[in-house]
């Protein structure tokens, strides 16, 4: 879009391309289609033209609605009298149409990288689309390029070498940067560091690059390519109805934990997209870098990205208080202010849902508290033991299938879990968990159980995840009440 287009129609063509919709060139094609003489409402309904071809009525009807979220954002943010700066959206977009994946069934079809010395800056960037093009097909979640070290995939969770061939200093600098543009590597160079979101054709990545001794080092993680809900997940369906409950507060601290890796990002989408479809209020999101993408439906939601709309989690949780916000999401709790900020916004009329890196619900609390000086620790465990609603604490691992399950555990604030996070008594809590499965709650070894005995892992994958005497006494009966039913059923 050009200066002299009218600001809604910038902006919309902004949130366009923010959202996914529509990537810049489109929109500008379409705007230009109009002769540039159109207003906001028939731009608006030139673009719903474009996406509704081929859907059926109830998809229009989705997209229409989406369409008029985006038509109300680009009207406020015109209200404002500021433009969209360049470079604005928040992810890179490249088209993978030309890209042809039906021969690709393994790593040896992939293309090769030894030959990167070789190649144009253009033949490179061809050369990373086709690659990370090839992620989604191949099973695989993350790929790692780095000088010294020969190119690799991470699928499930397991570490698999693409090729014996070393990449080089300069090899893995030109791989790297080749999908950046300008203002991008000039912030990587000066930060050293860069987290950013990248889309290809339909695919969404999470690339983060690091400078280190070998050169610059990149991770791109494919970000899962729709909102999943939480049975799709691999919550089960009892467990589902408990933490839907904890999105129905309108203040409180609810948590999501678990390793890197463990799918808290996909699960915090999840729960976002259950409150977007079933309360009208205002969600401010806030990530590092926005990954799934959350388009307003029954309340508004504003998505922001540290390094881009603001300058850290803490700044960003301060500033949305002023914001009106009636839920505060934050992709990472990590640091003092941040955390007390949130536990204060909690008490103050919000409800806050954030992630830590947390093994389980005990040591979650533990987390919680220690960030605090010892005299600041008796008032913050009382405020968080009123203000707290739940954690899940989340792991991905083995089914025993050749796949992976999701196993978690769930704390609820009763009236005992409260009395544990004031008296600085979080030793006691598992039990409490064990003994208040009625309750909603559930430990891992609880929850593996459960997983077994639906068929959704092995007993080999099941045993070695659990600690519980008790609970392994009660997976070897249920074992071996099978064994003798299979070979009564044999004879």
């Amino acid at each position: 879009m050009t200066p002299d287009t009218p600001l809604d129609i910038q902006w919309f063509a902004y949130a366009l391309a923010d959202n996914g919709a529509l990537s810049d060139a489109d929109a500008r094609q379409l705007w230009e289609s109009l002769n540039r003489t159109g207003d906001l409402a028939e731009f608006a309904e030139a673009v719903i033209d474009r996406l509704c071809v081929s859907l059926s009525l109830e998809e229009q009807n989705q997209v229409v609605e989406q369409v008029q979220a985006l038509v109300d954002y680009a009207c406020e943010q015109a209200a404002s009298g500021a433009a969209p700066e360049p470079g604005d959206s928040d992810a890179l977009h490249y088209d993978a149409a030309g890209a042809d994946l039906s021969g690709v069934s393994g790593y040896e079809d992939l293309p090769s990288l030894s030959d990167v010395a070789s190649l144009s800056d253009e033949e490179v960037a061809e050369r990373m689309v086709l690659l990370l093009t090839c992620l989604r097909t191949l099973g695989c979640s993350d790929l790692h390029l780095s000088g010294g070290a020969p190119p690799f995939v991470r699928r499930l969770r397991q570490v698999e070498r693409l090729d014996t061939y070393v990449l080089t200093r300069e090899d893995s600098e030109r791989l790297n940067l080749a999908l950046l543009n300008e203002e991008r590597k000039q912030a990587f160079r000066e930060r050293q560091d860069l987290s950013m979101a990248l889309e290809i054709g339909s695919d969404r990545f999470r690339v983060c690059l690091m400078d280190q001794k070998d050169g610059v080092s990149g991770s791109y993680r494919l970000v899962p390519d729709h909102i999943s809900t939480l049975e799709e997940l691999g919550f089960l369906d009892k467990d589902v109805v408990h933490i839907k409950r904890l999105l129905d507060y309108h203040n409180g601290l609810v948590l999501v934990t678990g390793p890197i890796g463990a799918g808290k990002s996909t699960t915090l989408a999840a729960m976002t997209n259950i409150i977007n479809e079933k309360r009208s209020d205002h969600i401010i999101s806030v990530e590092d870098p926005i990954e799934i993408l959350q388009l307003s439906k029954n309340c508004q939601v504003s998505q922001r990205e540290i390094g881009k709309h603001t300058a850290s989690y803490r700044v960003a949780l301060k500033a949305a208080l002023r914001e009106d916000p009636d839920i505060i999401v934050i992709g990472e709790m990590h640091d003092l202010e941040t955390i007390e900020n949130a536990i204060t916004a909690s008490e103050t009329g919000h409800l806050v849902i954030g992630t830590l890196h947390t093994g389980n619900a005990a040591n979650t609390l533990n987390r919680l508290l220690d960030v605090f000086p010892p005299a600041q620790q008796p008032q913050i465990r009382a405020m968080t033991a009123g203000s707290m609603r739940g954690v899940i604490c989340q792991k991905l691992v083995p089914d025993g299938f050749g796949g992976l399950t999701l196993i978690y555990e769930i704390m609820l604030n009763t009236m005992a879990v409260a009395n544990i996070i004031s008296e600085g008594k979080t030793f006691r809590l598992q039990s409490t968990m064990v003994t208040s499965n009625k309750q909603g709650m559930c430990t891992f070894d609880q929850c593996v159980l459960e997983k077994y005995s639906l068929g959704l892992m092995t007993r080999e994958a099941a045993l070695a995840e659990m600690d519980d005497p008790a609970i392994i006494a009660q997976l070897n009966s249920l074992w071996a009440q099978r064994e003798a039913q299979a070979r009564k059923n044999r004879k």
